[in-house]
């Protein structure tokens, strides 16, 4: 094991691909690579697990992947494509008999105790229940010997949290989903990490995501050893966009794990 063991999950859009009712030629490619559930990510430490986000796909997720174990969920934002696997985390619970911490910004915490709010509530839990113990983001926190420095990210009217996950002094990874821009200073949080994996829906302009080139630019600024490209929709097919791009640079794909 290395420092950090990751698994994507998911890889596409809120659509998920193939889209319903689309005849494009993604939708209907036999790559395996260019199916993508909701995006998500499972990160195993030497002392910990966690996932970054709960979309809708989370358990046929979890069970593609075998994941027995979760110690924690840190979320992104509250989009639906992110959250709609929150229930999923009952199941977590019941293993263990144990409540499970999730992590993210008030204003995401808020949306899950309205929208999930038998979770929430004060009263009496079982086994079987999801027990969420919610943790407000507001700067750096530890999950085992792994701190993560929160960056927030505009998305059309929402922000996300970008994730910067540091071991030992060494920045190991940036995660970077759902933006249409990075400012300068989660650039600056961000530069020199050892691992990017950053939004890049497709190549035209979209308002609430970055395009291919500008998470591009992007890598530029920030200088990262490695980026794998996330959040893609069915205009992006996987082995001709990869061909367009350097060597560093590469489109992740569900079931992909890598380690740093």
């Amino acid at each position: 094991m290395g420092e950090l063991d990751i698994t994507f999950l998911g890889t596409g859009t809120s659509h998920g691909i193939p889209v319903i009712g689309c005849n494009c030629r993604v939708c209907h490619s036999p790559d395996p690579r260019d199916k993508r559930l909701r995006t998500a990510i499972h990160v195993q430490t030497p002392e910990t697990a966690f996932c970054v986000d709960t979309p809708p796909d989370f358990r046929t997720q979890c069970l593609r992947e075998g994941i027995a174990r979760l110690d924690a969920v840190v979320y992104t934002h509250s989009h639906c494509d992110h959250v709609l696997g929150f229930d999923d985390l009952r199941r977590f619970c019941e293993i263990e008999d144990k409540s499970i911490p999730v992590y993210g910004a008030g204003r995401t915490l808020d949306d899950l105790a309205r929208v999930f709010n038998y979770a929430f509530d004060s009263g009496p839990k079982f086994r079987n229940y999801v027990r969420p113990e919610a943790n407000v983001i507001t700067g750096p926190f530890d999950l085992g010997g792994t701190t993560i420095i929160p960056v927030e990210l505009p998305h059309g009217r929402a922000v996300t949290n970008g994730l910067i996950l540091q071991r030992g002094g060494r920045k190991l990874l940036a995660y970077m989903t759902d933006c249409q821009a990075v400012p300068p200073d989660a650039v600056e949080a961000a530069r020199g990490v050892e691992v990017l994996v950053i939004d890049a829906l497709r190549h035209a302009a979209h308002s609430t995501h970055l395009t291919v080139a500008q998470a591009l630019g992007i890598v530029e600024e920030i200088q990262p050893e490695k980026t794998y490209f996330i959040h893609m929709c069915h205009e992006l097919g996987h082995e001709e966009t990869e061909a367009g791009l350097p060597e560093n640079i590469r489109l992740s794909y569900d079931g992909l794990r890598i380690t740093v």
